[in-house]
Formats: C-alpha cells, structure tokens, sequence
C-alpha cells in the first residue's frame, strides 16, 4: 500500500519537486545553508573564474603545456602573427572572460560559452585533438548550467552592463 510522505508538525515545510522527491524551499540570497542547488552555482561559478584566468595567464609562460599545438593551421595561417603571438592573445581572452564571470556571471557565462564553442570548433580541425574537443564539450554544457544557475543568484540581466538607464 503507497503511502504519501507528509511532513511532521516539527520539521520545516518542503515542496515536492518534479522527479517525486522532496526540496528544501529557496533560501534568501546570501544565507548559508545546505541548499545543492547554490552550491553548485558556486561551484561552477568558481571554476570559470578560476581556470580561464588560469589558464590564459598561462598563454604567456607556456608552464603547463606548450599552447600552440591547440591552434588550428587552417585559422593560424592567415594571421599576421605567429601562433605563439596569437595565443598571447586568447590568453588576454581568457583572462578577460574569467573576469566577466566574477563580476556578472550570468554574461560571464555567454562569453564562455561562446568562447569554448570556437575552442571546439579550433580543434575539431586539427587529427588527433577529438578528446580534447569533447572534453570542452562537457566544459560548454557546465558554461551554459552556470547561465542557467545564474539566473536565480544573479538577478541583473544578461545585457546589465551594456543597458542605458
């Protein structure tokens, strides 16, 4: 016989959500508390600061890997600079984007997403870097659940920076 779980007198009220299980309700923007759902947003949240700024600034030392092997021939060759000149660059980019991240996620994840849609893109043209580029797919997919997220703890909208008053 199914029974219908209620909750006692004594503990807090819950909402049910779709998948049949129990959610705790939203919790005020800045408590703290076990809420999943803004932890993941941290989560995601910090490491799109963290790894683009990190890895951009590292375009310039070249001290975790040798970047210019990432850079399609077809797209470096018809640029005025070298490749290692123009990883100088994507690192600007990356750092830039890391940024945006930590000031407005909610745009700072557009531009992430939008800038690992052409990493894929750089290096579905290059034999031999298909697992890096479906790699950067599940980097895009957790770009766009950080928009996503971003929509609830960062209520300013996407275009806020660039809106006329």
């Amino acid at each position: 016989m199914a029974t219908i779980d209620t909750p006692s007198p004594r503990s807090a009220p819950s909402t049910t959500d779709t998948g049949g299980g129990t959610a705790s309700p939203p919790l005020p923007r800045g408590a703290v508390g076990p809420d999943p759902t803004r932890q993941a947003y941290q989560i995601l949240r910090g490491a799109f600061v963290l790894a683009p700024i990190v890895f951009g600034l590292d375009k310039f030392s070249n001290w975790l890997v040798q970047w210019d092997q990432y850079l399609a021939p077809t797209l470096s060759d018809p640029l005025p600079v070298t490749p290692h000149q123009a990883m100088y660059v994507v690192g600007v980019i990356e750092v830039l984007a890391g940024v945006v991240v930590a000031l407005h996620a909610r745009l700072g994840a557009v531009v992430v997403a939008a800038w690992l849609t052409g990493i894929i893109v750089n290096l579905l043209l290059i034999p031999g870097f298909y697992d890096v580029a479906l790699r950067d797919v599940g980097l895009l997919l957790s770009a766009l659940a950080l928009q996503r997220l971003a929509t609830r703890y960062d209520p300013r909208p996407v275009a806020w920076p660039f809106r006329r008053s």
